[in-house]
């Protein structure tokens, strides 16, 4: 059982505002607003993306693998994990072929086989950017948000909707991962 002078001390780089990850000039998620629909959809979803990964920088292979909230399995490590085994999974979604098989093998071994090793977070981060850019290419084809794509015909701008929703759901478990392994907080 963790005592209370094992937990970390909470801090944050950001100089300007204390509740921020980083300062406005230095975050790369500052820019200009998109305009349209489908453009303000990718930004989040972009933003998103940043956001995990500026969570998990700094940080070496045991501390990335951490469980730091127990009872909980997740990691950040198994966060970039399961992120990736879902963009396959969404992809799978829309077409109208076989499924791709799962990237981690059973259900749950994309946060169990999260280990401290760095040939793992490796591994994680390479599968993560390539099945964003696989499920990116196949959305692309498909610019119309409200055709209706797959066997299920699930519409384009509610798959898009979706991976925002889980990535910012998933941004909200690693600002609790992240301040329990080193005590880093903000935004």
């Amino acid at each position: 059982m963790r005592r209370m002078s094992d937990e970390p001390a909470r801090w944050t780089q950001a100089t300007v505002y204390p509740d921020m990850w980083a300062d406005p000039d230095e975050d790369p998620r500052e820019g200009p607003v998109p305009d349209g629909e489908s453009a303000t959809l990718l930004d989040y979803l972009k933003n998103y993306r940043l956001t995990l990964r500026m969570k998990c920088e700094g940080l070496d292979a045991e501390q990335l693998a951490r469980r730091s909230v127990p009872p909980s399995t997740m990691s950040l490590l198994g966060l970039v994990r399961h992120l990736a085994e879902v963009e396959r999974d969404w992809r799978n979604w829309i077409t109208d072929g076989d499924p791709l098989p799962k990237l981690y093998g059973v259900r749950d071994g994309d946060f169990d086989g999260a280990v401290a090793e760095q040939a793992v977070v490796d591994a994680a981060y390479a599968d993560l950017e390539r099945e964003q850019a696989a499920t990116d290419a196949a959305l692309a084809r498909h610019p119309d948000l409200g055709e209706r794509v797959g066997k299920d015909r699930i519409p384009v701008r509610e798959l898009l909707v979706h991976r925002i929703e889980e990535y910012a759901r998933h941004c909200g478990h690693a600002d609790l991962l992240r301040e329990c392994v080193d005590g880093r907080v903000g935004q």
